[in-house]
C-alpha cells in the first residue's frame, strides 16, 4: 500500500498486514519450565494445542469475533452468547465424596454426592476435549483481596469469552505476580462446549459442573454459561474460609461510606438489589456480589462486578451503565444489528442477561477491595413475590439469625435455567445453591461477629406492594435507595418504630420521603382480608422451611420467627 505523506511516497510497514498480530499470538501463552511440565503431565497435547496464558482484551476480543461470533457492541463491550444454557444448572452440580472433606461438606440437594471415580472420568473427558481445540486459553488469578487469605487460581478453557470472563471476575496479577504465580491452589477445566456422557454413574443429563475438594479442582461439561466459573471459585472459598482460616464467608455485596468509613454488608439472592444497591455515588463499592468478613476486616473475594442488564438505563444505575465498556462482556444481550446499540429491555434471549466488568470500572470503587474495619451495618435484601413483607424492619439479634438461615427471597426470572416467573424460596444463608458447610456453621460464626461488633442489622424488602406479583408492584428503586440512605445516615435507627403483626417486625411509623401506605403493607394494599391471608400463608411458609434448623437453634431464635 503507498500513499502520500508531506508529499513524501510513503510505504505502510509489514506491521499493518493483516496477520502480523496473529504471528504472535503464541508468544503470549509464556508458559516456562514448571507450568509447562504442569499441563503435559495433566495430559495436554502440548505438540497440539496453543496454549494462550493470561491474553491481552484485546487479542481475546479479536479471537472471540472471529472464531465465536461475538460483536462489539456501541459501548466497546464485547457482546456473547452462551449457547443453551443462559442460567445455572444447580441441579447438575456435584460435590466429589473423599476422605478430606466428607465429614464437612452439608450433603443433600444442594451437594450432591458423587464418587472419585467418575470425577476422574469427567476431567479426563474434558481434557480430551480441550485437546482437540486449536486454542487454549489458561488465566491465571487470585480469589480474595487479602493476601493472607486468598488462593491462587488457574481457568483452563477453549473460549475466548470464558478467559475474557474471569479475568474480569478473579483479581488480575501483575506482571511480577505472573512470574512467581507458581502452583495454582485451585483448577477449572471448563469444556462446557462439550456434554457430559449421561450414562455415566450419577450423572442426571449432558451438564455436569462438578468440584473435588482433595484434588482442588472443578470440571465443567454441557453448559457454556460463563456464570457456573464464578459460583465454583465461590463455592471453594465457601468451604476454605471458614474450614481452613476460620474466617466467614458470605453471599453479599460491600461497601464503604466515603466520610466516614462505615462498612455495610448486603446480603441477598441474585435480582434482590445487591449489586444496584451497594453501587452508591456516596460511597465506595469493596464488591458485589461474594465477601468474607476477617479478623481484620472485610475484603471482596472477586476482581469483578456481574451485573444483570435487563432494563439497564443511564437513568437508574448510571454506574453500571458507564462500566459497559471496551474489556466488559455483555452476555446473552440482544443488540441493533446496525447500530450495535444493546437492547436491555428485549429479553427474547433470556431474562438473565449480564454484565461482566473489572471493578475498576466502577467510579469510586475501594481498591485495593478490602477494608480494615469492621461492619457498622448488615441490610438482608429479601424480594417478596407475596408483597406482604415491609421496605424495611428493624431486626433483633435473635431475629438476624433467624432471617439469615430463612433467606427467604423469590426466585426471579432468569437468574437459573427454567424459571420464568418469581417462585417464593428459602435459600439458607441467602446462598443456599452455594452453600458447602451445615448453615448453622455459618450462622453461628455470623451471630458472634455481630455480636461483638455490635452491628445493626436491618430486613429491605425490594419486591412487591399493594398486592402479590401479577396485581401489586415492584417498590420503587428510589423508595429503596432512601431507606438505604436513611440507615447509613442513621436516621432510621433514630426513627420510632411499631409492631408488624405475625413476623413481629419493627417498622417504623414515618420516613421523610417515603409514603406511610409503604413502610406498612396493610395500608397499601385495599383488600385487607386478601393481605392477612397472604401474610398467614407466607408465615406458614416460613415455620415449614425454618423446620430443618431448629433442632440446631437457640430457643428464641426459634421464636424469632413468625407467630400466629
Amino acid at each position: 500500500m503507498v500513499y502520500t505523506q508531506g508529499g513524501t511516497p510513503y510505504v505502510t510497514p509489514h506491521i499493518y498486514h493483516k496477520h502480523y498480530a496473529q504471528a504472535f499470538d503464541a508468544e503470549v501463552s509464556n508458559l516456562i519450565g514448571r507450568d509447562l511440565e504442569y499441563f503435559s503431565q495433566a495430559g495436554f497435547d502440548m505438540d497440539r494445542i496453543q496454549l494462550k496464558r493470561n491474553a491481552p482484551v484485546a487479542q481475546l476480543y479479536e479471537d472471540a469475533i472471529r472464531n465465536e461470533g461475538a460483536i462489539i457492541s456501541s459501548s466497546g463491550a464485547l457482546i456473547n452468547f452462551s449457547g443453551k444454557k443462559t442460567g445455572r444448572s444447580p441441579k447438575d452440580k456435584r460435590i466429589v465424596y473423599e476422605e478430606t472433606s466428607k465429614d464437612d461438606i452439608w450433603w443433600g440437594s444442594v451437594n450432591i454426592k458423587m464418587d472419585e471415580h467418575t470425577f476422574e472420568i469427567n476431567r479426563e473427558r474434558a481434557i480430551d476435549y480441550l485437546n482437540t481445540r486449536d486454542n487454549v486459553y489458561v488465566f491465571d488469578g487470585y480469589a480474595g483481596w487479602d493476601p493472607k487469605y486468598r488462593i491462587k487460581v488457574r481457568v483452563i478453557c477453549a473460549r475466548a469469552y470464558h478467559a475474557l470472563f474471569m479475568n474480569n471476575m478473579l483479581i488480575r496479577p501483575t506482571e511480577e505476580e505472573l512470574l512467581e504465580f507458581g502452583e495454582p491452589d485451585f483448577i477449572i477445566y471448563n469444556a462446557g462446549q462439550f456434554p457430559a456422557n449421561r450414562f455415566t454413574k450419577g450423572m442426571s443429563s449432558s451438564t455436569s459442573v462438578e468440584i473435588n475438594f482433595k484434588r482442588m479442582e472443578m470440571v465443567i461439561l454441557g453448559t457454556e454459561y460463563a456464570g457456573e466459573m464464578k459460583k465454583g471459585v465461590f463455592s471453594v472459598m465457601h468451604y476454605l474460609q471458614p474450614v481452613k482460616f476460620g474466617q466467614l464467608s458470605l453471599h453479599s455485596s460491600a461497601n464503604v461510606g466515603v466520610d466516614n468509613g462505615d462498612v455495610t454488608l448486603f446480603f441477598g439472592l441474585s435480582g434482590t438489589g445487591k449489586t444496584t444497591l451497594s453501587t452508591d455515588p456516596r460511597r465506595k463499592l469493596i464488591g458485589d456480589d461474594e465477601h468474607v468478613w476477617s479478623d481484620e476486616g472485610v475484603f471482596n473475594i472477586e476482581g469483578g462486578c456481574y451485573a444483570k442488564t435487563i432494563n439497564l438505563s443511564a437513568e437508574k444505575e448510571p454506574e453500571i451503565f458507564s462500566a459497559i465498556r471496551f474489556g466488559s462482556i455483555l452476555e446473552n444481550v440482544v443488540y441493533n444489528p446496525i447500530t450495535r446499540v444493546p437492547d436491555y429491555d428485549d429479553v427474547s434471549i433470556t431474562e438473565n442477561t449480564r454484565c461482566a466488568y473489572p471493578i475498576e470500572y466502577i467510579p469510586g470503587a475501594e481498591i485495593p477491595c478490602m477494608v480494615n474495619r469492621q461492619p457498622s451495618n448488615i441490610i438482608m435484601l429479601t424480594c417478596d413475590a407475596f408483597g406482604v413483607l415491609p421496605p424495611v424492619a428493624k431486626l433483633t439479634p435473635e431475629q438476624a439469625s433467624y432471617h439469615f438461615l430463612a433467606g427467604y427471597t423469590s426466585k426471579t426470572p432468569g437468574t437459573e435455567d427454567g424459571v420464568l416467573e418469581p417462585i417464593p424460596t428459602f435459600s439458607t444463608c441467602y446462598s443456599a445453591p452455594f452453600i458447602v458447610l451445615h448453615p448453622g456453621r455459618y450462622a453461628e460464626m455470623l451471630a458472634e461477629r455481630m455480636a461483638k461488633n455490635d452491628v445493626n442489622c436491618w430486613l429491605i424488602n425490594t419486591g412487591w406492594t399493594g398486592g402479590k406479583y401479577g396485581t401489586g408492584k415492584r417498590c420503587p428503586l428510589k423508595v429503596t435507595r432512601r431507606i438505604v440512605d436513611a440507615v447509613h445516615s442513621g436516621e432510621l435507627a433514630k426513627a420510632e418504630y411499631e409492631n408488624f403483626g405475625v413476623f413481629g417486625l419493627q417498622i417504623p411509623t414515618g420516613l421523610d420521603g417515603v409514603p406511610r401506605e409503604l413502610l406498612n403493607p396493610r395500608l397499601a394494599w385495599q383488600d385487607k382480608e386478601a393481605f392477612e391471608r397472604e401474610v398467614r400463608k407466607l408465615g406458614g411458609m416460613f415455620k415449614k422451611a425454618f423446620a430443618l434448623y431448629e433442632q440446631d437453634v437457640d430457643e428464641k431464635v426459634r421464636l424469632a420467627g413468625p407467630q400466629f
